[in-house]
């Protein structure tokens, strides 16, 4: 099953397409995003995908600040760039999440995207390429720190790959390898992600 979009219609605002985000009714563990200012519904993530997910956020869990949370449905905001991501892991401050309603541009239902510390996408075959080319782009806007990527559907096998260092609308690529690679995460986080054990596509 493919990724579908929604027609918002011409001059749509930010809270506009907000609202449309809210009230689309997809079916159950659906992802519904907002992607260039595109409405998007994708099909719930394979046992696969979940799997690397969890391995990730098991290894995570060993090493934050007691204080940060890891998220797997929340939602992360990039108005400028009419964006609104579901990343598949987040990590960021309890605190942002638990007073998000309350901030500047709150909501209830998802956090701006410069709150994070990191964020985590795994390529799903459909609808790879928003998370090679269209969500980096509103990380680094929004100066998310790092961004990893693990592409299960690279050309040549799944790959992992850090970025970092946002500037603008772009990142520089800290580390790149192949599952079965450690890759490193800078301070804060200070860890070397074990990939062996992640299941290919």
């Amino acid at each position: 099953m493919s990724a579908l979009t929604v027609d918002h219609g011409p001059g749509r605002g930010w809270d506009d397409l907000v609202r449309i985000w809210e009230q689309t009714d997809a079916p159950e563990g659906c992802k519904v995003e907002i992607i260039e200012g595109i409405v998007t519904v994708s099909p719930a993530p394979s046992n696969t995908h979940n799997s690397v997910a969890w391995k990730l956020q098991r290894q995570l869990t060993t090493i934050i600040p007691k204080d940060w949370g890891i998220y797997q449905t929340l939602a992360v905001a990039v108005p400028s760039r009419s964006g609104l991501y579901i990343p598949d892991l987040v990590v960021a401050p309890e605190a942002v999440v638990d007073s998000a309603p309350t901030q500047a541009n709150g909501s209830e239902n998802f956090i701006q995207a410069e709150a994070a510390e990191l964020v985590v996408e795994i390529t799903s075959k459909f609808n790879a390429q928003h998370d090679r080319v269209s969500k980096p782009a509103g990380y680094a806007h929004a100066g998310v720190p790092l961004y990893l990527l693990v592409d299960r559907w690279a050309q040549g096998g799944p790959t992992i790959t850090l970025f970092g260092e946002p500037k603008n609308d772009v990142y520089r690529v800290l580390q790149a390898g192949k599952f079965g690679d450690g890759i490193h995460l800078p301070a804060p986080f200070d860890i070397v992600i074990d990939t062996d054990a992640f299941p290919a596509a």
